[in-house]
């Protein structure tokens, strides 16, 4: 089995199916939220010139890695763990929901999302599969645009004044690795991680268990997740990425899973 590689939709549709069952037995795919989110999506579309919406799912279900991939965890739950005290590694293994423990390791049940695929490829669309669909998107796109302008003024950030995205990175870095102010920061992920209320306290009980550490050093996911998001709000405001490609939104997504994988794979 190969080095364990993340994928897009775009990627996966580029292969032909022979391609995809060669990609799957020399690669160790990682298969993230955001895949199934953009394919789910898919099943909202209008007919195009490629098909019905429901054959453009098949043909990408047809390809789906069935032997080496993973799905992975989603994101906003291992953010929500990293911050209680239940720290993920970032060594490239793949972190999976679900597992549950046996005498010689651990035994992973097929997820819903396994499932879908295999119904997908025969032809079998559920209804709640379809509300999922726009469902899903609507929650990756939804930011609360006025309370992360709030922290960010808290914290003295002006994501205007970045004139390349090396400096919007940059300034991103900054902020995630700051020792001061850390319960700004920790305010400022709970704003970008959406993290419910409830839990707030309980996380700064982890916070104060842990040392009173730099967000980078109590929470190394969380904070390079915060990194991203930072990064790509930054570069909207200030022009550096389109606000007129919505599918921006997702793609950046991705980036979320790189520390779970060896090898990027993505067509654009």
């Amino acid at each position: 089995m190969g080095p364990i590689t993340l994928f897009d939709k775009s990627f996966l549709q580029s292969l032909s199916v022979d391609e995809g069952v060669w990609f799957d037995k020399f690669f160790m795919p990682v298969v993230c939220p955001v895949f199934y989110v953009e394919t789910l999506a898919d099943l909202a579309k209008e007919a195009s010139k490629a098909g019905p919406a429901e054959a453009i799912v098949r043909r990408i279900a047809d390809k789906f890695p069935e032997l080496g991939g993973s799905p992975c965890g989603f994101h906003g739950d291992i953010c929500l763990n990293d911050l209680l005290g239940f720290h993920t590694p970032m060594d490239g293994r793949i972190p999976r929901a679900g597992g549950r423990p046996v005498k010689t390791g651990m035994v992973f049940e097929q997820t819903p999302e396994e499932e879908a695929f295999g119904r997908w490829r025969d032809g079998m669309f559920h209804v709640i599969e379809r509300i999922a669909a726009t469902h899903w998107r609507k929650q990756l796109a939804n930011l609360d645009l006025a309370a992360v302008a709030k922290e960010f003024r808290s914290l003295g950030i002006d994501g205007k004044r970045c004139r390349t995205l090396e400096e919007a990175r940059d300034l991103a870095w900054a902020v995630v690795r700051g020792s001061d102010r850390i319960m700004d920061r920790l305010a400022l992920a709970a704003v970008f991680l959406q993290i419910p209320q409830q839990h707030h306290a309980r996380i700064v009980e982890a916070w104060k268990r842990e040392g009173r550490q730099p967000l980078i050093r109590f929470a190394p996911y969380a904070a390079y997740v915060l990194c991203v998001e930072i990064f790509f709000q930054v570069a909207l405001a200030a022009g550096l990425i389109a606000t007129e490609r919505p599918s921006n939104r997702t793609d950046i997504a991705y980036l979320f899973y790189l520390p779970f994988s060896h090898v990027v794979r993505f067509v654009r």
